[in-house]
């Protein structure tokens, strides 16, 4: 095992807010779907009490999603952090609460070499641990060498819930709940820093183990 695979051996990245920028008015679409502001959009959405209803409702997002999609762009630090990390070997991937066809056009119109991405469309939507959990049988690696990158609460419930060490990217302000999670990002540059530093601490560990 080498040292870079001693403490984080992959990493999973939320989409937006964390790798790209994105406008989606969450204010908005609840006034237009009649959701309380405290209430979580898809959960919702979920319980309406029709099929009909919901299939509207969702049109709706999918709406505002496409547009918001047309117009994303890669945060700062994005585009070298990715690189960095793919020169060392560090499997990556992409865990959104998107829907497909939205986060299929931002990865269309700013390509990262990620080939891993996994959306609402495809498992339940975070904190649901379900697409962290999948990404982790397809890699055959551990959970708890993995590092889930994300900009909000539900990222750091998310990746605990899968047993994964959670990173929150809050590069303005820190909220409330940044305590929850692991490790805090102000800045992507710092991100591949981060990983050589728990790698080699880890390694470091190992090897005084080792002499013990």
């Amino acid at each position: 095992m080498n040292m870079h695979q001693s403490l984080i051996a992959g990493v999973i990245f939320d989409l937006d807010g964390t790798l790209m920028s994105s406008e989606l008015d969450f204010t908005l679409i609840k006034a237009q779907l009649g959701c309380p502001t405290e209430l979580d959009l898809l959960s919702f959405i979920a319980q309406l009490p029709s099929p009909y209803m919901r299939e509207e409702a969702m049109n709706i997002v999918h709406q505002h999603e496409l547009i918001d999609a047309q117009h994303a762009t890669l945060l700062p630090g994005v585009a070298q952090a990715i690189r960095q990390l793919k020169e060392q070997a560090i499997p990556m991937a992409i865990v959104t609460r998107n829907y497909n066809r939205a986060a299929a056009l931002k990865l269309k119109n700013n390509p990262l070499p990620i080939q891993t991405v996994l959306t609402r469309s495809d498992a339940p939507a975070k904190p649901d641990p379900s697409a962290l959990n999948a990404i982790a049988t397809l890699w055959g690696i551990d959970q708890q060498h993995i590092l889930y990158v994300g900009d909000y609460l539900y990222d750091i419930q998310a990746a605990h819930n899968a047993n994964m060490r959670a990173c929150l990217y809050a590069p303005s302000e820190t909220p409330t709940y940044a305590s929850q999670a692991d490790y805090i990002l102000k800045h992507f540059s710092e991100l591949p820093e981060l990983i050589n530093q728990l790698s080699e601490t880890q390694h470091q560990s190992l090897t005084s183990q080792s002499i013990v």
